[in-house]
């Protein structure tokens, strides 16, 4: 099974990536992906900072998505998670999950953005609209309930 795993400054290109993920497979039924943007949170941030340790965060992800991959029978997942300064609008990350049937496609990929919010090695500092830089963001309670469910 195709895994992928990038973290990059760059932007990143949704139909190239599921193009790639799914290119000459005729046994694929099922393409989930989710892209997460970045919010302007009522108009009171102006960017979001996204530091990540190098090595460790693609290792990391990459086990989680091992981890999807005994879960549920995919034939392809993808994660590209974005660094540096990201301005409202913009996109953060990607996933994708390809499989046989849909079920297994949208649970994987749902189970991989779960650990993503929650858990994945990467901290986020707000940049706010008024010039000053704001703390360090951190997981929000409903998002640490959802990942629960995979426990």
């Amino acid at each position: 099974m195709p895994l992928t795993i990038r973290i990059q400054r760059e932007d990143f290109d949704i139909a190239a990536e599921i193009a790639a993920l799914s290119a000459g497979r005729r046994d694929i039924g099922a393409v989930v992906s989710f892209t997460g943007l970045c919010r302007d949170e009522g108009g009171t941030l102006a960017a979001l900072e996204l530091e990540h340790y190098p090595g460790m965060a693609e290792a990391e992800i990459g086990r989680v998505a091992a981890e999807a991959n005994a879960r549920w029978p995919l034939m392809g997942l993808l994660a590209i998670h974005r660094y540096g300064r990201v301005a409202p609008g913009e996109q953060i990350v990607l996933v994708i999950a390809t499989s046989a049937h849909r079920r297994a496609a949208f649970e994987a990929a749902d189970f991989l953005m779960d650990y993503l919010k929650t858990r994945a090695p990467f901290w986020k500092r707000e940049h706010l609209a008024d010039g000053t830089i704001g703390g360090w963001v951190e997981a929000k309670d409903i998002d640490q309930k959802a990942a629960q469910r995979w426990e």
